[in-house]
């Protein structure tokens, strides 16, 4: 399988913790079915992942093993072994299959204290595992675009730049989520999502141990959202929106044809 990078359009989904385990096997087989059969993923052309959570993964694993589907994980530890309870390594993910791994999201931040200092660490051990690390910055509240884009550039920088001090690098997916658009009734305004995007494609531009990395949106992303914002962005970073996997099989009928 090609690497998730590749892609022309890039379309990930993010469990969290919404759907309980008998749930989110019959989502991950429902997704298997689309796979199957949706021109654009039998091509290559769209790469799908999927994040579900943690008990899920071997048997994701299972479910996809015979489509181009990428799965991943939704967090891991900093550390790749040792006296950490509750934590699972970048090794751990590796070994059972996971291509991808999320990193900093605002509900670690949030719920679970890690600032930037933490994410970097994450950030590097997905890296140092070869996962292709999909990093979340987002602003947490509304502000104007480029004010918006100044943060997300600082936290991007912040935390690749104590990786490339460590001499760790390569590209990755950068996902785009404005905290208070997250559960939102809407997505941020287009017009404000391709100007901070706009910012961090610079960015990552300054870097070229990250050549190849991908910027996709995320915070209420739903189907007719694609069209409008590429080719600013790479793809979409989906939630619940896509618990129905027949608004998924639309995204990437839209991702297809943008």
């Amino acid at each position: 399988m090609s690497s998730v990078l590749g892609a022309r359009r890039i379309v990930g989904v993010g469990l969290k913790m919404y759907l309980d385990h008998p749930r989110t096997l019959e989502w991950i087989r429902e997704v298997r079915e689309i796979a199957l059969v949706h021109p654009a993923i039998l091509s290559g052309d769209v790469a799908l992942f999927v994040l579900p959570t943690f008990p899920a993964l071997v048997e994701a694993r299972e479910i996809l093993s015979d489509t181009s589907v990428f799965f991943g994980a939704q967090d891991l530890a900093w550390a790749d072994a040792g006296p950490y309870t509750g934590e699972v390594s970048g090794i751990q993910l590796r070994q059972i299959g996971c291509s991808l791994v999320e990193v900093g999201h605002a509900e670690r931040r949030t719920h679970f204290g890690e600032d930037d200092n933490v994410v970097a660490r994450k950030l590097e051990a997905a890296q140092r595992n070869s996962l292709v690390p999909v990093l979340c910055v987002g602003e947490y509240e509304r502000t104007s675009s480029s004010q918006a884009g100044a943060f997300c550039v600082e936290q991007l920088e912040s935390t690749v730049a104590t990786c490339l001090e460590s001499g760790m690098g390569g590209p990755m997916i950068v996902a785009y989520e404005p905290v208070w658009a997250i559960g939102a009734p809407a997505p941020a305004p287009i017009d404000y999502i391709r100007e901070v995007i706009g910012h961090l494609r610079h960015a990552l531009d300054v870097y070229p141990q990250l050549a190849g990395s991908r910027l996709i949106y995320g915070g209420s992303a739903g189907a007719g959202l694609l069209p409008s914002l590429t080719p600013a962005v790479d793809g979409l970073f989906l939630g619940r929106s896509t618990h129905d996997t027949s608004v998924l099989k639309t995204i990437l009928d839209e991702a297809a044809a943008s």
